[in-house]
């Protein structure tokens, strides 16, 4: 994957030119930890799921939320409560506005799957995917930054869960639709 520059993840100028689309499938039912599910078995349904859970766990604003998302959304031998990018992630978002574990009621957390990739698949059952979610965080201020997250997506029982193993290697986290964007190979992501 290419890298980035820390200040690509800040908004920045859209491109002119067309990204290519991926379509997501919608969701159809819930599931465990409040997270959408019922995607199908493929790699835009795992792409789904994951941006899913993502957002579930990022919006939930807490250390509890994110860690209850995971334990329910990681295969065996997958990412565990403490391990998890996303539950480092939401420490430090917490750290950084001076909050507590427990997040604020005064902490609005939006998160929007802007684009995606699909960087590889192994027939139906397992997809490394990514996606680039654009974050608008509120405490006292505003802040806008994309954080990208890939995970290897397995298909287990009936749906897809972040699956065993290490995490690959992170896609670089760009602001959705700038040049810089496109160039590493980011798609926009479109409902079906």
């Amino acid at each position: 994957m290419p890298t980035a520059d820390p200040d690509d993840a800040l908004p920045g100028p859209v491109s002119r030119q067309a990204a290519g689309v991926i379509e997501l499938p919608r969701t159809t039912a819930d599931g465990p930890a409040d997270v959408p599910t019922g995607f199908p078995r493929t790699s835009e349904g795992a792409l789904a799921q994951l941006a899913a859970i993502d957002v579930t766990a990022m919006q939930t604003g807490s250390m509890d939320g994110v860690r209850r998302v995971i334990a329910e959304w990681a295969a065996p031998g997958g990412p565990t409560p403490e391990s998890w990018s996303g539950v480092a992630g939401m420490a430090s978002l917490l750290s950084a506005a001076g909050l507590s574990g427990a997040g604020s009621p005064q902490l609005a957390i939006v998160v929007r799957p802007a684009m995606g990739l699909i960087k590889g698949t192994v027939g139906p059952q397992f997809a490394v995917v990514c996606v680039n979610l654009e974050f608008t965080v509120t405490v006292e201020q505003t802040s806008r930054i994309a954080i990208a997250d890939c995970q290897r997506m397995a298909w287990v029982g009936d749906r897809w869960m972040i699956g065993a193993g290490p995490e690959p290697a992170p896609a670089p986290s760009v602001w959705p639709g700038t040049d810089t964007a496109i160039a590493a190979g980011w798609r926009d992501l479109r409902h079906a």
